[in-house]
């Protein structure tokens, strides 16, 4: 009885506010979210979760070309078209609650197991015959220490990289590759054997790390083969090749006969990356392979420095003939998101941002760089089929929907409208761009988010948004989180700058975050709420707060101790407080090596001195105005120590504070009523003081 009230409840809560045509958290998560898809001809496959939040958990279908193919009370997944394109493959559980491999009739019919797996299946991808397929498993990583006692709890480490985003390691992703006869998946051969070896790389790698040659015979893979110290301070993974026919596996990135430098504990970890990088050879980031169609070519995305996961993602095609290596989008000063070959093999296609939207590109083998699309929109993936591109697009005013791009005439036609019910009842706020000078001289866009309705002669209050990543743009994106679309529905303005260290303005703008997190980033954050309070009528002086999460929750603590009282409210989520704890404790090592210069007893470096100079700890004696501090208990990126100690700080100095603390939760927020509970504490805590 009491479900079926609360339920009632949460739906009369729902009714409401469509009748009142308020945009909300209660709606938005009732959106379905679109993930992976596959196209085939006019076939589009593609997966829609959908959450319920009385019973705080999601469930994934397949449709296809709009109609819903599950069945199933359960999860079904990662849906492809076979190579003939009569059915469709995907992941679901069986019986006993394993995630197996399963086939059906293109219109949902003659579902039937394929694969028996003794572990689940995270992913998978066939062969382009059809007759092999790559199988993603888990295997173990730690054992227990006294097999005798299977009841301790308890971890001993030791060596550093012993956790990954919000899990311990006790287990790593290894690819297999097993025969399929068109009824059932054969022995699993692990080509990573005894290998101790990420594949795809942890946390956030998955089966695009993995591609199959067009004849079948050969597997390229992305690979960090690192250990210990090394792992946990590189960024150095490789693209290898594998073949099926003798098992053995060559390194496209290196020579042969390559040895890594090692580790010298004397000078900085990141003195050692640029020393390293010195060389021609591929020492950073190179992920994501994929073969030209007809197998001369290998393409993958790469970066140039040893230690900095934000470096600029560049296009890097291998002629696996004569081994010539050449970067394809050196005249795009951004990075490649993600990428896919023309059937022609002289033409690929890829999205990146530049200037706050993520668009759609071509480029051919000589580096002739062509933008396709155009609008304030975010492209969010590109796939090549028959002629097409079939992308994701999004906005910061609508979600996720499939569209087909017609590469000749260059004319969009949307495939998918998910959401169309809940978007036709709510009234929806608009974006603005805006150019601003920096304190330098410079030229900085913002985004100027309105409620709707807006009435310019109204006097609003008015948020600034700092983004996280800390090298993440502030594009086009739509969030079920950090959604600037309900923060305008509660009637606030929003001014959401791309300050320094973001990609999308050039590479130099994007590097000059690292190590001066209190320079010109700061300053560019205040710049644009004082462009927007001395220049926009509507917008209210004495009621600005100040919000964001990651880097943006490090901005919130750091502008804290240095607003001079613009703000009345304060909220930070995940964020760093203080700098030395962050370097100590982070899971990603090499972050703190590169983003703050390296360790702070290295102090004799200047830019290391300043980093830590600059840690918001040392300005709380400056606080003076209310902060909401939230966190995630099992965030092992930014540990939740953070927080409590900046919670406790403000308090301790007789500021109002409030500590938001999801045990359950990491760097996100994912479970759907700790999502409304974190919408409603955070307008709850902006109400009181900006309204």
């Amino acid at each position: 009885m009491k479900k079926l009230l609360l339920a009632m409840s949460c739906w009369l809560v729902v009714m409401t506010m469509i009748q009142a045509r308020q945009f909300t958290p209660e709606l938005l998560w009732k959106m379905g979210r679109i993930g992976s898809y596959d196209a085939n001809g006019k076939n589009i496959v593609y997966n829609v979760s959908y959450y319920d939040v009385e019973q705080n958990k999601s469930h994934t279908v397949i449709k296809i070309n709009n109609k819903n193919l599950t069945s199933s009370s359960a999860s079904e997944q990662a849906p492809k078209f076979t190579a003939d394109g009569t059915h469709i493959t995907f992941l679901a559980t069986d019986k006993d609650g394993m995630s197996q491999l399963w086939i059906m009739k293109t219109d949902g019919t003659d579902r039937c197991q394929i694969s028996f797996c003794k572990t689940d299946i995270d992913d998978y991808q066939f062969s382009p015959d059809g007759t092999k397929v790559i199988l993603i498993h888990q295997i173990p990583s730690i054992q227990p220490a006294y097999s005798d006692l299977p009841k301790s709890n308890a971890h001993l480490v030791t060596e550093v990289m012993y956790r990954h985003w919000d899990e311990w390691v006790k287990t790593i992703p290894h690819p297999f590759v097993a025969d399929f006869d068109g009824n059932k998946i054969g022995i699993e051969t692990d080509i990573l054997a005894d290998e101790p070896y990420e594949c795809p790389m942890k946390p956030f790698g998955g089966i695009e790390q993995l591609c199959w040659s067009p004849d079948s015979k050969q597997i390229a893979y992305t690979c960090r083969k690192l250990t210990g110290l090394d792992y946990a301070t590189s960024t150095d993974s490789d693209i290898f090749l594998y073949s099926l026919a003798d098992h053995t596996t060559k390194n496209l990135c290196k020579p042969d006969g390559y040895t890594r430098p090692k580790v010298d504990y004397t000078l900085s970890l990141k003195d050692q990356a640029v020393n390293h990088q010195t060389s021609d050879l591929n020492v950073g980031y190179d992920i994501n392979p994929q073969f030209s169609p007809d197998g001369k070519y290998i393409a993958w995305q790469s970066m140039k420095h040893d230690g900095y996961e934000s470096d600029r993602n560049r296009l890097c095609i291998l002629n696996l003939k004569n081994g010539e290596k050449t970067y394809v989008t050196e005249d795009f000063d951004s990075n490649v998101e993600g990428f896919c070959w023309d059937v022609d093999n002289k033409s690929l296609y890829f999205i990146g941002v530049w200037h706050g939207e993520i668009h759609v590109y071509s480029t051919n083998l000589k580096g002739k760089v062509t933008k396709l699309t155009e609008g304030q929109y975010d492209y969010t993936g590109v796939q090549f089929c028959d002629g097409r591109l079939i992308c994701g697009r999004q906005s910061m005013c609508e979600p996720t929907d499939l569209f087909a791009l017609d590469i000749k005439t260059r004319q969009l036609t949307q495939l998918t409208d998910e959401n169309k019910e809940i978007k036709s009842q709510v009234d929806w706020g608009s974006v603005e761009p805006r150019w601003v000078k920096t304190v330098d001289g410079k030229d900085m866009l913002s985004w100027i988010i309105l409620p709707p309705h807006f009435n310019k002669n109204k006097k609003y209050p008015t948020l600034l948004f700092c983004e996280g990543g800390p090298q993440s743009p502030v594009s086009q994106f739509w969030s079920y989180r950090w959604n600037l679309m309900i923060m305008a529905a509660n009637d606030y303005v929003i001014v959401a700058p791309n300050r320094r260290g973001l990609p999308g303005f050039g590479s130099a703008w994007n590097e000059e975050i690292s190590t001066n997190y209190g320079g010109h980033c700061m300053d560019d954050l205040l710049t644009a709420i004082d462009d927007a309070v001395n220049n926009l009528p509507y917008v209210n002086k004495d009621k600005l707060g100040c919000v964001g999460a990651s880097f943006g929750g490090y901005s919130a603590y750091w502008l804290a101790g240095h607003h001079n009282k613009r703000f009345k409210a304060f909220i930070a989520h995940d964020g760093i407080y203080n700098l030395e704890q962050q370097y100590a404790e982070t899971e990603e090592a090499w972050f703190t090596n590169w983003d703050l210069g390296g360790a702070p007893w290295h102090k004799d470096r200047e830019e290391i001195r300043r980093t830590y100079a600059n840690s918001p700890h040392l300005f709380v004696d400056k606080w003076d105005t209310p902060i909401l501090c939230i966190h995630g208990g099992r965030d092992y990126r930014i540990v939740d120590s953070q927080a409590m100690a900046a919670f406790n700080a403000a308090r301790y100095r007789g500021i109002e504070a409030q500590l938001l603390d999801f045990p359950e939760e990491n760097h996100w927020v994912l479970k759907p009523q700790n999502g409304i509970l974190w919408q409603r504490t955070f307008f709850a805590w902006l109400e009181k003081y900006l309204k």
